[in-house]
């Protein structure tokens, strides 16, 4: 009994000596969020860089600088400074980037696919000058091991599905050259699949579209849904065997754009194990910028008529009810509000970031380059986000996606092929 008594009189002793301790600091939002981005930097689905060489430079890169871009600003050609280079890749703890391969929906097929291909070698030009910072990858190892390295992970994304000329063979020759997932449409229909921003032509997906899903999930190549109608995004997860991504897109119940993804779209990729990479353009975050885009359009149009024949004079009354009525641009929690949004409605391991940078002509304040995701997984802490929920936001979900895509084209070795008939 007394042994009993000394122990029980030991064990009171350690209670109240801990509760004399001072209690351990609660964590501020500031230092979750950069103990999530140092454990698991942004991994992000979309980067225009590709298309912005093209357009200032035609895709010249000597005496290109890319370690610092801040002075890169044209005003004689109507170019603001880059949004991106290493230095604010670093500052904003990038890891990973898919580099977008953009091409006009405008161009005919032949025209699609060599620019493409142009596209394609920049974006690799590009990696290589700077070997020290970038890593070409072409799978989840790689990027794992550019991590290691402290390396920025560098992989390859197709927007729009004219790249390919309607054919199966060059889209298998485009994985070959890189390409690890491909937008179905841009801004316009296809031959074989129906976007969000034009009128609707196939219902979804031709039998055609359904076999370049099903080639590029057999491929490990990723099928993104951004930029494609709703009724395309049901079809591809009617069909699909591997996880899904929206590379850039927003949720359609915050803000009514076509380009972002209906609840239909959202439940269905949750099934599906897929992810949605949230945008940071205004029009697509804000409905006050999307209504401002409409309204936009409207005088367009009416002053178009009212100086038929001027168009100079039309252009400059325009620019001049522009300046009078600047685009709403929203903040940090509008953005934040649509990430929310999914992770509520599907969980948080569906969620990602496609911010878009430099293939977006206004930013949001506090997400003006890529320096600035940070200020957004602070928003989220403050929000309640957990540290684990921050790290599978910045990446762990994207790598859970690549990951699914590769285990299930390693599991169609040996299975055929989807062909169709050459059209010349």
């Amino acid at each position: 009994m007394r042994h009993r008594l000394l122990l029980t009189g030991t064990l009171l002793a350690s209670i109240a000596l801990a509760s004399a301790l001072p209690a351990k600091p609660a964590r501020t939002p500031e230092q979750v969020a950069m103990a999530a981005l140092a454990a698991a930097p942004v991994w992000d689905g979309h980067n225009d860089v590709p298309d912005a060489l093209r357009d200032r430079r035609k895709n010249l890169l000597d005496g290109f600088d890319f370690a610092d871009t801040t002075g890169t600003a044209d005003p004689a050609q109507g170019f603001a400074a880059l949004h991106t280079d290493i230095k604010r890749l670093r500052a904003g703890k990038v890891g990973a980037q898919f580099w977008s391969v953009y091409v006009s929906a405008g161009h005919a097929d032949a025209r699609a696919v060599q620019a493409t291909l142009e596209q394609l070698d920049v974006a690799k030009r590009l990696i290589a000058k700077y070997p020290q910072d970038l890593q070409y990858c072409l799978d989840s190892a790689c990027v794992e091991d550019a991590a290691k390295k402290g390396r920025i992970a560098s992989l390859l994304g197709m927007e729009g599905g004219h790249s390919i000329g309607g054919s199966l063979a060059v889209l298998r020759q485009f994985y070959a050259l890189g390409a690890r997932y491909m937008t179905l449409t841009h801004s316009k229909n296809n031959a074989w699949a129906d976007s969000a921003t034009d009128a609707p032509q196939h219902g979804g997906l031709t039998p055609l579209g359904e076999d370049v899903v099903r080639e590029m999930q057999r491929l490990g190549m990723l099928v993104d849904i951004s930029h494609v109608s709703e009724e395309t995004m049901l079809d591809v997860f009617r069909i699909a065997k591997a996880p899904v991504i929206a590379s850039h897109s927003n949720a359609y119940s915050v803000n009514p754009h076509p380009r972002n993804v209906p609840d239909s779209a959202l439940d269905a990729l949750k099934l599906n194990g897929g992810i949605v990479m949230v945008n940071f353009y205004p029009p697509f975050v804000l409905d006050a910028a999307r209504k401002w885009g409409a309204e936009r359009d409207a005088q367009q149009a009416r002053l178009n008529t009212l100086h038929r024949g001027n168009p100079a004079r039309a252009k400059a009354a325009l620019d001049e009810w522009v300046r009078a009525n600047p685009m709403p641009l929203g903040s940090v929690k509008d953005v934040a509000d649509h990430i929310d949004y999914i992770a509520k409605r599907i969980g948080v391991d569906h969620v990602g970031l496609g911010g878009d940078f430099d293939g977006i002509d206004v930013t949001i304040p506090g997400l003006e380059s890529v320096a600035d995701y940070p200020a957004l997984f602070i928003e989220l802490a403050r929000r309640g986000w957990t540290q684990q929920d921050l790290e599978k936001l910045a990446s762990r979900n994207m790598m859970r996606v690549l990951k699914g895509a590769e285990a299930y084209a390693a599991s169609q070795r040996g299975a055929r092929l989807y062909e169709n008939p050459t059209s010349f």
